[in-house]
């Protein structure tokens, strides 16, 4: 087929002014249902910011239907917005790419964006927009998944876990699916290009010894058409965040199963960053300060045990995911079940599902982290992946400048401490090797090296498809 051999710029470049018009239309139809009042409780909460002292204390905030909103609606319900001065309209986004692109077009004051879509706005990865992105904080870790449909169980392909850390095994099975699958059975989704969704797709696959780029093609789609695309067959697997995995098993019984989260591929990863221009911060130093606070804790209160029910209540509502709450529970609560297509419950009980502030020691054993600070190294390894599959020509010599302008640390740094939080000191730290599913422990004092340790990697550009 001639489509084989387009390139993913040609793919990209060839179809904006199409997605362009999905993204413009979408916008009537995905339009924001949220009640633009505040709600009493909200508005009972005591302004320790006042909005006239900040430079501008109304915003539109974006976000996109899938669990990784809660602290933003959390921050509206609670009023953790009006604590802090701000006066936000959440924007109900169609997916991440206009997430993303709504920020960097000044449409959206800030949005959450998929990890490594700001690192590579930087580099200027193949197939992300070049712009001067940065953020402080994640939103959250973990609380993501990769689905797989029946056909990939029925070539013997189980959980992850059941596997018990046999990657050869794993690489058989996906072998023996591959040999016989037609090329209209060797499509997977994600939700953008050149971000960590990307990565992992490609990582799990390549740990298993195989070729993802001789192996299958990569779509890009929105979260919320996911589980409707796989049951029509238009796609036998896809990574996206909760509650999109959940409802391929729970409620569209016969559509996919869990093959693995995301914290299985790389335990204690980034998965959302709060993005902004950094003209947004230099103008907007007070507003920017109280964003991140207020974020900080909705992200503080979402971690609470006693919390996460009503969260994922919160979240269930038709302005944020429109999910019934049994389906946002599991992601948040951390009761999740992996399915399967033998009519047995896979259930795996664990708070580290999705984690919004508070770390569990097998995650991170380094005095004051917590979820919300970045790692600037961890800014790296995005970069070593975007080399690995020649998104960039090779790793940036000025990555560690890249990283540090992009995650600015030392602002986040700041805000917490004023508001009495400690941090980690270095910028830096060692991703040990029981953190990759592959085992392979990531060193940023010499991320080449690391890259080249890769036995499948890509040597030109790959293709790249849209749905």
């Amino acid at each position: 087929m001639n489509n084989k051999n387009w390139t993913r710029r040609q793919a990209l470049l060839g179809l904006g002014g199409f997605a362009g018009a999905i993204a413009l239309s979408s916008c009537g139809v995905n339009s924001n249902r949220a009640s633009k009042s505040l709600t009493e409780a909200a508005l009972a909460v005591d302004q320790v910011v006042k909005p006239e002292t900040l430079e501008k204390p109304n915003l539109t905030v974006g976000y996109v239907p899938v669990n990784d909103c809660a602290p933003f609606a959390v921050a509206r319900e609670k009023g953790f917005f009006h604590k802090y001065g701000l006066n936000v309209t959440l924007s109900r986004e169609a997916s991440w790419a206009n997430s993303r692109d709504g920020v960097i077009f000044g449409r959206l004051d800030a949005a959450p964006v998929v990890s490594g879509a700001v690192t590579n706005a930087r580099i200027g990865a193949e197939g992300a927009r070049h712009a001067p992105l940065c953020g402080a904080m994640t939103i959250h870790r973990h609380g993501n998944a990769m689905t797989m449909n029946q056909d990939l169980w029925d070539a013997g392909i189980r959980p992850w876990h059941e596997y018990k850390g046999d990657l050869d095994a794993f690489g058989r099975d996906l072998k023996g699916y591959f040999q016989k699958a037609s090329y209209d059975k060797r499509v997977w989704a994600v939700v953008l290009s050149s971000a960590i969704y990307e990565y992992f797709t490609r990582y799990v696959v390549a740990a298993a010894g195989l070729n993802p780029v001789e192996e299958f093609r990569l779509i890009i789609t929105p979260p919320p058409q996911m589980v409707s695309n796989m049951r029509i067959g238009a796609m036998q697997a896809y990574m996206v965040a909760e509650p999109w995995n959940t409802r391929a098993i729970s409620g569209n019984e016969g559509v996919g199963f869990t093959f693995a989260q995301g914290r299985e591929i790389w335990q204690g990863h980034p998965d959302r960053i709060l993005a902004v221009t950094e003209s947004f911060i230099e103008e907007n130093p007070k507003t920017y300060r109280s964003l991140v606070k207020a974020l900080i804790e909705a992200c503080q209160y979402c971690s609470k045990p006693e919390n996460r029910e009503e969260v994922a209540t919160i979240i269930s509502q038709r302005p944020f995911t429109g999910a019934k709450p049994k389906y946002t529970q599991p992601g948040i609560v951390g009761d999740y079940n992996y399915g399967g297509f033998d009519g047995q419950k896979r259930m795996v009980n664990s708070p580290e599902t999705t984690i919004f502030y508070d770390l569990p020691p097998d995650v991170s054993a380094i005095p004051h982290d917590h979820s919300t600070f970045l790692w600037q190294s961890q800014g790296l390894w995005l970069m070593t992946q975007a080399a690995r599959w020649q998104q960039i020509k090779e790793f940036p010599k000025n990555a560690e400048q890249f990283a540090r302008r992009a995650w600015k640390t030392d602002l986040y740094r700041e805000i917490a401490a004023e508001m009495g939080i400690k941090c980690p000191t270095e910028d830096y730290k060692i991703e040990p090797a029981e953190a990759f599913i592959d085992n392979k422990a990531f060193d940023p004092s010499d991320p080449v090296a690391y890259l080249n340790s890769f036995a499948i990697r890509a040597n030109a550009p790959q293709s790249f498809f849209m749905s």
